[in-house]
C-alpha cells in the first residue's frame, strides 16, 4: 500500500541526484548504481568509504529526504522495539538481476544504537544476513516488493548483503530491485 509513493519519490529524488555506480577504494566498479536523499550521502571512491553533506556528482546537497520516508522508517523501526527513530539519510540501491552487493557491515556511522531499517521494492532478492564475523555463515532470507528488514541492538554490526536478485519484470519497476536503505549518521 506505500510502495505506489515510495516508488514516485525516487524519480524525484534521481533526477535531482542520479543513480551512479561508485568505486571501491580498491578500484572496482560496483554493480549496484546507488543515489542518496537526506542531510548526508553515502559515498565511495578509491579514497574511501564515507558519508558527505554534499553529491559530488552533482557539487549540491543532496535531495531532502521525504517526509514519507522519514514515518514509514520511524514507524518500520518503532514496530522492531526501536522508538524514536529519525533517520538522517536514505541510501537508494538500484539492483539489477546480475547485481550483487557482498557481505560487509555498516560501520561508517557515528551512531553505534541506531538501527538501520531497509524496504525492498521491486524484483525478489535474497538477502543474506550473517554473524559478527565475515566467516560466520549467513542464513538466507527471500525480500520480496514491499518487505521491510531492520537490525539493530546486538545484531546492528552483522555482516550482510544480496547474493541474488531474481530475473523477471516487476509491474512497477521493470527488470530491477530498489532498496531504500534507512540510516542514522550523526
Amino acid at each position: 500500500e506505500y510502495a505506489d509513493p515510495l516508488i514516485q519519490q525516487i524519480s524525484k529524488i534521481e533526477s535531482i541526484s542520479p543513480f551512479r555506480h561508485l568505486i571501491t577504494p580498491g578500484g572496482f566498479e560496483m554493480s549496484v548504481a546507488m543515489t542518496n536523499c537526506g542531510e548526508y550521502g553515502w559515498f565511495s571512491d578509491r579514497k574511501g568509504y564515507r558519508y558527505v553533506k554534499v553529491d559530488p556528482l552533482t557539487g549540491k546537497p543532496w535531495p531532502k529526504m521525504p517526509e514519507l520516508y522519514l514515518s514509514l522508517a520511524g514507524q518500520i523501526a518503532a514496530k522492531a522495539g526501536f522508538e524514536n527513530y529519525e533517520p538522517d539519510v536514505c541510501l537508494i540501491n538500484r539492483y539489477s538481476p546480475s547485481s550483487r552487493l557482498s557481505l560487509h557491515q555498516d560501520k561508517d556511522e557515528k551512531d553505534p544504537v541506531a538501527p538501520i531499517v531497509s524496504i525492498s521494492l521491486g524484483l525478489s532478492a535474497t538477502f543474506m544476513f550473517g554473524g559478527l564475523k565475515r566467516k560466520d555463515r549467513p542464513q538466507r532470507y527471500l525480500l520480496e516488493h514491499g518487505d521491510a528488514a531492520v537490525w539493530g541492538g546486538k545484531s546492528r554490526f552483522v555482516y550482510h548483503g544480496i547474493s541474488s536478485v531474481v530475473d523477471g519484470d516487476h509491474f512497477q519497476l521493470g527488470a530491477q530491485r530498489v532498496s531504500l536503505t534507512f540510516r542514522k549518521v550523526i
